[in-house]
């Protein structure tokens, strides 16, 4: 589902002329199969964030390869990659990123809105999501009304409207208490073992880490070591 080869990312701080250079990754190499839980763990600062940010093309890798679904992106343009990333990819942030002047009823719907799907069928397929999540009656409440929990779940929903094959996670339970995580670890579960979805999940959490079929673990920047999860709270 995946692949990622040789990749190597930089950024360059100051002025044209007097810039420097910040190596971040070095010499990535991964693949994800699909239908796989891979999570990735590492320090902040490790280059985490960067590859899930390279693999969803919101930055332009340095050098080498990125393939997902069998299309090599790494040099698709902006507008291609906005419709192969709404085709492809769900997001789930720390933060929801939910629009505040939105209800839960609309965020889930936005991305149907970009795709052109008609309004009967937006409100049918949203409607199903806020009750699978849940929320079926929260639907016309906006985000600053919900609990963090429940802003996760909407968010989560909107993820899942396009019925992508990859959802692409980066630090998914850090703004909820521990009740919230282990809720959302079991429908992340759920959601692969029903539905065959395809997870990268970036965490500093252990117990995040512990869903995964395989963890990775990032050190400045390099992949160091592949750790194999006993899937219910360990590693092997």
């Amino acid at each position: 589902m995946i692949t990622v080869s040789d990749l190597n990312h930089e950024f360059r701080i100051g002025k044209r002329g007097k810039e420097r250079v910040v190596p971040v990754l070095h010499q990535i190499n991964l693949h994800v199969k699909q239908g796989e839980i891979v999570t990735i763990v590492g320090r902040s600062g490790s280059g985490k964030s960067t590859l899930l940010n390279l693999i969803s093309g919101y930055m332009k890798a340095t050098a080498g390869n990125i393939i997902v679904d069998g299309r090599n992106v790494t040099k698709l343009s902006e507008g291609e990659w906005a419709d192969f990333r709404l085709e492809k990819f769900g997001f789930i942030f720390q933060s929801f990123q939910l629009i505040p002047s939105m209800t839960a009823f609309e965020n889930v719907e936005l991305p149907l809105v970009l795709k052109g799907v008609d309004q009967k069928e937006r409100k049918q397929r949203t409607e199903a999501l806020l009750k699978r999540v849940g929320l079926e009656e929260l639907g016309g409440h906006y985000p600053g009304e919900l609990s963090g929990g429940q802003q996760q779940r909407v968010s989560i929903a909107r993820a899942l409207i396009v019925n992508p094959p990859v959802l692409l996670a980066d630090e998914p339970t850090g703004s909820l208490d521990s009740e919230n995580e282990q809720s959302l670890l079991s429908f992340i579960r759920q959601l692969n073992e029903e539905q065959g979805i395809t997870f990268l999940i970036i965490t500093h959490d252990d117990q995040v880490a512990s869903i995964g079929h395989r963890t990775l673990l990032i050190q400045d920047g390099r992949m160091v070591e592949t750790l194999t999860s006993a899937g219910k709270g360990g590693f092997q």
